[in-house]
């Protein structure tokens, strides 16, 4: 989404990218980094846990969890260590119904990239629901997580909400290539 804003950071970050100074310049230059210096990434999103709180026994029986998906993405440590991904997958919704997300996401990274790590962030993406204007667009911004150690991890979102809609825990794994 915000890759196609700069459309030109498809091709090098330098030459192609605004001023690195300027909010725009900055975001396109982070995101022309991910892309063309990242490694590949296979995602499953694989588990959706509907905090128990916020819903009736009744809707939590209705929710499908296990949210069996596929996905692919581009990510990179940068110098100071923490973690850039730019991403697509699809997935079965709570209602068992596709939904597709596109993003970037980053983390403020603890450990060894190599060896044990963790990191907490954020991801800004777009999705469709069918629940939801019939998969009429919607952009999004969650807090993450992860816990990794070499080349794989679990990650998580948190997708917060009141009574009877969000407070949602996804859960996906990754795989370096």
């Amino acid at each position: 989404m915000i890759a196609l804003f700069c459309a030109c950071c498809a091709t090098s970050a330098q030459a192609s990218c605004p001023d690195p100074t300027t909010f725009t310049g900055n975001v396109c230059s982070r995101l022309s980094d991910t892309w063309n210096d990242g490694q590949g990434e296979l995602l499953v999103p694989f588990h959706t846990y509907h905090l128990r709180f916020a819903y009736t026994q009744e809707k939590i029986d209705s929710f499908v969890e296990n949210t069996w998906g596929l996905g692919y993405g581009r990510s990179r440590y940068d110098a100071q260590g923490n973690w850039h991904s730019l991403y697509a997958m699809g997935f079965r919704d709570s209602h068992g119904k596709f939904e597709p997300v596109l993003g970037y996401a980053y983390q403020w990274m603890w450990g060894e990239a190599k060896g044990a790590h963790a990191g907490l962030g954020y991801t800004v993406l777009l999705t469709a629901r069918s629940d939801i204007g019939h998969y009429t667009p919607i952009p999004g911004v969650l807090p993450i997580a992860s816990l990794g150690y070499g080349r794989g991890g679990l990650s998580m979102a948190y997708v917060p909400g009141g009574k009877g809609n969000g407070n949602v825990i996804f859960l996906w794994g990754r795989f370096a290539f």
